[in-house]
């Protein structure tokens, strides 16, 4: 099954274009810009909590140790010193960041916590050696151990911040390694989003280009006179209503000059019918004196032979307005004018007709024939000293039927010849002078308009003769057009 063409748009071509380049530019720069704010939020996160365990750097190494000598010292009470505040600040802020920091960094933190834990107790004894007034060395001893342990968490919050430094070290690199990555991504998308441009709009100039050339070539080829020229279906949206417009211009031209040549077969048909109804008084005249003649000398079957081939020839002639007879009407229709003209040129004309019976039923224009056979006698056998012999032929030949009509007189001059091949191209139908109704020319006419062949009659001639022969396509009853009357 065929799949059905989807319909194109040029603006949807262009909208898709656009949203495809749209997409491929912004793509890259979101997910690059999402990653730098990812990277740069981590990067200020590492560097608050790093400068809040700084802050508490100082707080650890000297505040501590410092407000425990001046409770050792007896410089100051220890419900005064609020030293266990400061040490639960500690605790909670180093908690605090802890539950910030990952994984990664965040040991040093909780072995910090857990050593604070310990200052803790060693002031706890600090405390507890003031209420029993234990000696004074005694707690400088506890007060040693609580410098030590503040050195020791402070070195754990140097190591703490040290990592954190190198963690940074290490995000500002890949930070820096995405933003070079995510430049070249962004120099390769705008070349391929250039290539993708000019490929879409090749590929959208072409889409519309090529109807409009047909657009083009069809209306030329209309306006030369090629009014079956049509456009096939396009698939582009803005142009599908003109070319159905121009389609149906073009049905309509056809359908227009297609009357017209109809109407103007009709008028010329029409006019040949009156060439073939003016029948030349002279024959008509010339046959009755010759049956008067013939009567006053007593030659009765003489009388009531011209009697019966003036009958037949105008009983075919006229056919009961029928345009197309059988071959052998056309034959007996022959044979009655030839019998006819040789009662009155016995002494100068000879004929014979070979046309096989076997052909008699194909169906032909009637009165081709005749108007030949009057041409070769009045301008060939009765210009002639001595007279001559008409030859009438037909035979089937490659589904056409190939008629000749030959005659022995004077023959034609090759300027007499151009003159009528001259005459027949500008088709001009006219009376032929010699008494014999149409002529050559409306016989070629005749031949070319209802059988709508390109070559209507050919002349041959010389000092021995003039043949005039025409080739017809075999035609049966069946297959005469309907608007065409025949005969039976």
């Amino acid at each position: 099954m065929d799949r059905i063409k989807k319909e194109k748009s040029i603006l949807g071509a262009i909208n898709d274009l656009s949203h495809r380049l749209v997409l491929m530019l912004v793509f890259p720069i979101v997910i690059s810009l999402l990653l730098m704010l990812f990277y740069a939020w981590k990067y200020h996160s590492a560097i608050k909590r790093m400068g809040e365990i700084t802050e508490l750097k100082n707080v650890v190494s000297e505040e501590i140790p410092e407000k425990a000598w001046n409770i050792v010292s007896g410089k100051d009470s220890f419900p005064g010193s609020d030293i266990y505040v400061v040490i639960h600040e500690v605790e909670e802020k180093i908690e605090e960041v802890t539950s910030r920091t990952g994984e990664e960094n965040r040991l040093s933190l909780i072995v910090a916590g857990r050593t604070m834990e310990t200052l803790e107790n060693y002031v706890d004894q600090i405390r507890d050696n003031v209420v029993a007034k234990v000696p004074v060395v005694e707690n400088e001893a506890v007060l040693a151990e609580v410098r030590n342990v503040s050195a020791l968490v402070d070195s754990m919050l140097n190591e703490y911040i040290a990592l954190e430094i190198t963690s940074t070290a290490e995000m500002s690199k890949t930070l820096r390694l995405i933003i070079i990555i995510t430049a070249v991504l962004e120099i390769l998308t705008i070349i391929l989003a250039i290539w993708i441009r000019n490929y879409s709009m090749k590929n959208t100039a072409t889409m519309v280009r090529k109807p409009i050339e047909k657009l083009e070539e069809v209306t030329a080829a209309i306006a030369d006179g090629t009014l079956d020229a049509r456009i096939t279906n396009t698939d582009v949206t803005e142009l599908r209503n003109l070319t159905m417009q121009v389609n149906n211009m073009a049905d309509r031209l056809e359908n227009m000059m297609q009357k017209s040549e109809k109407d103007a077969k009709r008028l010329r048909k029409a006019e040949l019918r009156t060439l073939q109804a003016q029948i030349n008084p002279h024959f008509l005249y010339n046959t009755l004196d010759a049956i008067v003649w013939k009567a006053e000398g007593g030659e009765m079957e003489e009388v009531i032979g011209l009697t019966s081939s003036l009958s037949d020839f105008f009983r075919i002639s006229l056919s009961s307005g029928a345009d197309w007879i059988p071959v052998s009407q056309e034959r007996k229709h022959i044979e009655g004018y030839l019998k006819i003209q040789q009662t009155r040129y016995r002494d100068i004309m000879k004929y014979e007709i070979d046309i096989p019976e076997e052909i008699g039923n194909y169906y032909i224009l009637k009165l081709l024939l005749q108007p030949l056979v009057e041409n070769a006698l009045y301008h060939g056998i009765k210009i002639k000293r001595g007279g001559g012999t008409i030859k009438v032929s037909a035979k089937e030949e490659n589904g056409y039927l190939v008629f000749s009509v030959k005659d022995t007189g004077c023959g034609m001059s090759p300027e007499q010849i151009e003159e009528l091949y001259e005459r027949m191209r500008k088709e001009q139908p006219k009376v032929s002078e010699g008494g014999g109704g149409f002529g050559l020319v409306n016989v070629n006419m005749r031949i070319r308009l209802y059988y709508n062949e390109p070559e209507g009659l050919r002349i041959t001639s010389g000092s021995d003769g003039t043949e005039v022969s025409f080739r017809v396509p075999c035609k049966t009853k069946e297959e005469i057009f309907e608007d065409e009357s025949i005969s039976g």
